[in-house]
């Protein structure tokens, strides 16, 4: 502490306003959907993505009206990151803590389910720890989301400030680690784009702070955050991937007439099935009309949605249309289109 506020001095030899050494890489994990790895002086997390139709969307039993979830957050952090040689149990205070609040500085970016009709999980893997995982977890799920070609609307990033107090003299200081962290008053966490700020957390050991202090902090956190878009994300990726990988499901929307989903599904189900079975495809039908369609194969997704597009087509007079004469009547034919 008192190297800080009389040196202004810190531990590894840094400014105040100085940020660790930053590094980014996508494309880590071949297999998966989207991968992204960031690493801040010695916190390194690695962030996998992995895409699913929307009736996997996790599923809520809440008080509240939100009964399901589309984008999930994973925060994972194990006693190697730190040193330690510890059994891996179920997620506790700061893994549940942090994958939320890295879950809730993603979400206002993310597209909505009409533009990409997918059900997203982000798995943060902390790797080694040295002090602000949480805001490395979201710069590296920016990385794996643009990886996995998921349309974000701008890259997201995430920075710690710190604090030290006596009496009335402060000083505050970007990117805090381990060390830094315990002994100081305050650990500010930012998270947004070159936009604005999609989350704040803090933890605070004093009474209080001065609106010179959060001032001061919010523009010390902003100015980290542009600085790790601008040099770090962006020339990593410059934007989202044109296409989902190879290995994710491919979908397809289309939205029909409220009246012609019993056509679409059939009596027990038997039209829908008799889809799925001929495709391979999976089909999601909503109260409104929207379809969702899934399948590895683009090629099967499409042609599921032709049979639909065929059921729920009017004919129209003068057009010609090929089908399958299915019975002969006195008054005419019934034929299958």
């Amino acid at each position: 502490r008192r190297w800080l506020l009389d040196e202004q001095r810190r531990v590894d030899g840094r400014r105040m306003d100085q940020i660790r050494s930053l590094a980014a890489e996508v494309g880590l994990l071949p297999r998966v959907h989207g991968s992204g790895m960031f690493t801040r002086g010695q916190t390194q997390v690695i962030t996998s993505c992995t895409l699913a139709p929307i009736r996997e969307a996790q599923s809520l039993d809440g008080i509240d009206e939100e009964d399901t979830k589309i984008y999930m957050h994973h925060y994972n952090m194990p006693g190697y990151s730190v040193g330690e040689a510890k059994a891996s149990r179920s997620p506790g205070r700061r893994e549940i803590g942090h994958g939320a609040l890295a879950e809730r500085s993603i979400i206002p970016v993310l597209p909505s389910k009409e533009d990409f009709p997918y059900a997203i999980r982000c798995v943060s893997e902390v790797v080694s720890s040295n002090g602000s995982t949480s805001q490395a977890s979201v710069c590296g799920s920016t990385l794996a989301l643009m990886d996995a070609g998921v349309p974000i609307t701008a890259p997201v990033a995430g920075i710690s400030c710190g604090l030290i107090t006596e009496g009335e003299r402060w000083m505050t200081m970007i990117d805090i680690q381990g060390l830094e962290d315990f002994f100081g008053d305050m650990d500010f966490k930012v998270a947004g784009t070159k936009k604005g700020i999609t989350s704040i957390q803090m933890d605070l050991k004093i009474d209080g702070l001065t609106p010179e202090i959060i001032k001061n902090a919010l523009v010390t956190t902003k100015e980290g955050r542009y600085y790790i878009i601008d040099n770090y994300i962006l020339p990593c990726i410059s934007e989202p991937r044109p296409d989902v990988s190879k290995y994710a499901p491919k979908m397809l929307t289309t939205k029909i007439d409220v009246d012609k989903i019993r056509e679409v599904i059939g009596t027990g189900g038997k039209v829908i099935q008799k889809i799925c079975s001929d495709t391979g495809a999976k089909i999601d039908i909503e109260d409104d009309g929207n379809i969702f369609i899934s399948a590895v194969d683009k090629e099967a997704a499409y042609k599921a949605l032709r049979i639909i597009e065929s059921i729920v087509l009017d004919p129209t007079p003068g057009t010609v249309y090929i089908g399958k004469v299915t019975r002969i009547m006195n008054f005419g034919a019934f034929v299958e289109i």
